[in-house]
């Protein structure tokens, strides 16, 4: 069986002097996706695609290094576009993003809305994992967001921010593939255990 491993970067160094997809990987998302790396079911892995911004192609680049495979940089793997708004002090992000998985068909601040994101992605990772439907294994690295987006598809469940990730980060899902099914939500990198639902 085929799985898709979706990553969510870790923590990130925060500068609200730099747009958002300029954040780079704070020391511990370093320390964090480094300790990733090793896990046994990253072995198989046989692609590692990133996100254009640079926290998610700084840990994919980590992930990539051991196996010694090349990074894929996709841009249709961004986050929800939130640069209608830029940088919101944390209060403020979370009752915009709140409000962003409540109400999928509006647009809250000039946000992408949820529906529209969540088709992006679906798409996005549908045919990334159609280019290549021999790999046992694809790792995405991508966004919390959008994650949770995928998520809610994989699993068959209406966009609700109950399904969003803990812990602002460095968390994995496991998607089997074709089609797209939901095998372990969110899951801290720390946590992923090597034994998989059927």
């Amino acid at each position: 069986m085929a799985l898709l491993l979706y990553v969510s970067h870790p923590e990130v160094a925060i500068d609200p002097a730099i747009p958002v997809p300029d954040w780079g990987l704070s020391a511990r998302g370093r320390e964090r996706a480094s300790a990733f790396a090793s896990h046994p079911l990253l072995a198989s892995a046989g692609r590692i695609v990133a996100s254009r911004e640079n926290k998610a192609i700084e840990t994919a680049e980590i992930l990539a290094a051991p196996h010694g495979l090349a990074i894929e940089i996709r841009d249709d793997l961004h986050e929800n576009d939130r640069s209608a708004t830029g940088f919101l002090p944390p209060d403020a992000f979370e009752a915009t993003a709140n409000r962003f998985f409540a109400e999928p068909e509006t647009s809250i601040r000039g946000w992408e809305r949820a529906i529209d994101a969540q088709r992006r992605i679906v798409g996005a990772v549908t045919a990334i994992l159609a280019e290549q439907p021999g790999v046992e294994t694809t790792v995405m690295v991508g966004h919390g967001g959008v994650g949770t987006l995928l998520l809610c598809h994989a699993g068959g469940f209406a966009i609700d921010r109950r399904h969003d990730q803990a812990g602002g980060g460095g968390n994995v899902l496991v998607i089997a593939t074709d089609p797209l099914r939901l095998m372990a939500p969110w899951t801290r990198m720390e946590e992923l255990g090597t034994a998989l639902p059927a």
